[in-house]
């Protein structure tokens, strides 16, 4: 195999291999992969644009029984600090979000025992009722994956009921590292890999929208990793005519304070800034079939964030107004709305607000400038 060979490859739109990728990874330059990945952005996306969009990440509940060792968030049944969000602190926080000019909640929780598909069902039939224009952005495979095993239904009865009530799509969560070895290790509670990506496909052939994400940097090898982004581009391909399937991909490193793996030193995070670029030009690369590659503002900050729009990545991802899980094991970066498309602007290109869909909307006029306070103002 040989770099520049891969790369002409990779400009031509074809599908590179799980070994040619950990071939690129380990041998081209950054600069290499960056003008690559940037190529590949311009036919993908050809304006001048990156995309934002504002919303809310609300829990439904931060009881779980999967038992990730990466997370500091979930609490067992039972204990002291677990709860389920009421309908009327739902209604608070999404008067919140539309005072800022937002109208998607994502949504998700933990694998509760006791929460199951008529829950869910009635939360999003009571929430669109009250916000009719609402966007429920909502759960993830590993939570469809728990309801249906609750049911004992099957992955695509679970979806279109939640499609029916309400749902718009379904975001990418709980991905981590789609080989099992890694998931045995980190998240052993949570759905297989395979089922992962059947949750997938199910939901692109019931019309949900979706996407896809990554947590990278802890035990995982560079194989795994791109192994990873070569089944989702395969799910990809096998999305009915006519659906959007995968609508955008999110990687992002695994965030180590005070989690069991770190604890155990079985994993920490080490992941430079440099590996992080890297990452988002191999996405690139890898996934000729995804459109929209969004830079993590949240777990690597602003500058790396911006270096990212130069290698691959169209899109900046979200203000939050609320986020819990990945901020309890150490993300700390926040921004405003003003914040967020002054550094689109920083790193050339025109800030453009955006929908779940990707669709180009309008700034609200009642958008709030100034800063909030830091403990709700954050950035996916």
């Amino acid at each position: 195999m040989k770099v520049d060979e891969l790369l002409h490859r990779a400009l031509h739109l074809e599908h590179l291999s799980t070994e040619e990728g950990v071939f690129l990874f380990e041998n081209a330059s950054t600069a290499e992969l960056m003008h690559v990945a940037h190529k590949l952005r311009k036919q993908h996306v050809p304006h001048n644009k990156v995309t934002w969009i504002i919303d809310r990440n609300s829990n439904t509940t931060n009881v779980c029984i999967a038992n990730c060792k990466f997370c500091n968030f979930y609490r067992r049944p039972g204990h002291e600090e677990s709860y389920t969000t009421s309908i009327e602190e739902y209604q608070k926080k999404i008067d919140e979000l539309y005072a800022y000019g937002g109208r998607q909640l994502l949504l998700q929780g933990g694998h509760h025992p006791d929460l199951g598909l008529a829950f869910y069902v009635d939360l999003f039939r009571q929430l669109k009722a009250l916000y009719p224009d609402l966007k429920l952005h909502a759960l993830g495979p590993p939570e469809i994956a728990h309801i249906t095993k609750l049911e004992g239904s099957t992955h695509t009865e679970v979806l279109q009921a939640l499609k029916d009530a309400g749902m718009d799509s379904l975001p990418g969560a709980g991905a981590e590292i789609l080989a099992d070895r890694v998931r045995r290790l980190i998240s052993k509670g949570k759905c297989g890999g395979q089922e992962w990506l059947d949750i997938m496909h199910a939901a692109h052939n019931v019309g949900l929208t979706t996407s896809a994400t990554m947590m990278f940097g802890h035990i995982e090898t560079n194989w795994e990793r791109m192994d990873h982004l070569v089944r989702i581009r395969e799910v990809q391909a096998m999305k009915p005519e006519g659906a959007k399937g995968f609508i955008a991909f999110i990687p992002w490193p695994f965030q180590d304070e005070d989690t069991i793996l770190k604890r155990l030193k079985r994993a920490r995070n080490t992941c430079t800034g440099d590996e992080y670029v890297r990452m988002i030009a191999m996405s690139r690369i890898m996934l000729p079939n995804i459109t929209n590659i969004q830079a993590s503002w949240l777990t690597v900050g602003k500058q790396v964030a911006q270096l990212c729009l130069h290698a691959g990545a169209n899109d900046f991802g979200s203000i939050m107004i609320e986020e819990n899980v990945v901020s309890a094991a150490g993300a700390r970066f926040r921004f405003t709305a003003d914040g967020i498309q002054e550094s689109i602007r920083e790193a050339g290109y025109i800030p453009q607000l955006r929908n779940q869909e990707y669709e180009h909307i309008e700034l609200p006029e009642n958008i709030v400038q100034q800063e909030l306070d830091h403990e709700k103002m954050i950035v996916d």
